[in-house]
């Protein structure tokens, strides 16, 4: 796996081949991509500890849905106006975001405080698993920067489609 402090460097030196790699891609294989990728994303998650990380905690503000605002507020005995007033802010694409990042629910050890409850962004990222993986690929490349099983992923896909 890749060393985080290194992490967004090495990310951003890989940015181009891995925009190369899907430009590249023909019609039969972008069938074959999802299974691929899913199959990397099974593999790569059974030795990947997120606790160990979090470094996506600490740097990605998610989108807040009015939905994650409800189960967030029911979580903390919160009315949801008290969760948009105590950690939310409207952003330049007019979403609700957190106020300041790292996440203001995650703990010290890395866990996270709302986890059953945590928002919907949270609970699908890093999105490796999702069907019709390339409508969502350039999200992919720059999550790369953030999250070193999804680097350790892309790294991969190349490998198996160009290999």
């Amino acid at each position: 796996m890749t060393d985080l402090s290194q992490l967004a460097e090495k990310a951003k030196k890989q940015e181009k081949q891995f925009k190369l790699f899907f430009k590249g891609l023909k019609k039969n294989q972008l069938r074959d991509l999802d299974d691929t990728i899913h199959d990397i994303h099974e593999e790569v998650f059974e030795e990947t500890n997120c606790l160990e990380c979090a470094n996506c905690c600490r740097c990605l503000g998610p989108r807040i849905t009015d939905r994650d605002i409800e189960k967030i507020a029911s979580a903390l005995r919160l009315k949801p106006h008290e969760v948009v007033a105590s950690y939310l802010r409207i952003d330049e694409d007019n979403d609700y975001v957190f106020k300041s990042m790292p996440c203001p629910f995650l703990m010290p050890d890395n866990y996270c405080s709302i986890y059953e409850n945590r928002p919907k962004a949270c609970r699908e990222y890093p999105h490796t698993d999702r069907k019709k993986f390339f409508q969502i690929h350039q999200l992919t490349i720059r999550n790369a920067q953030t999250c070193p099983a999804v680097f350790e992923i892309l790294e991969q896909l190349k490998a198996e489609f160009e290999g």
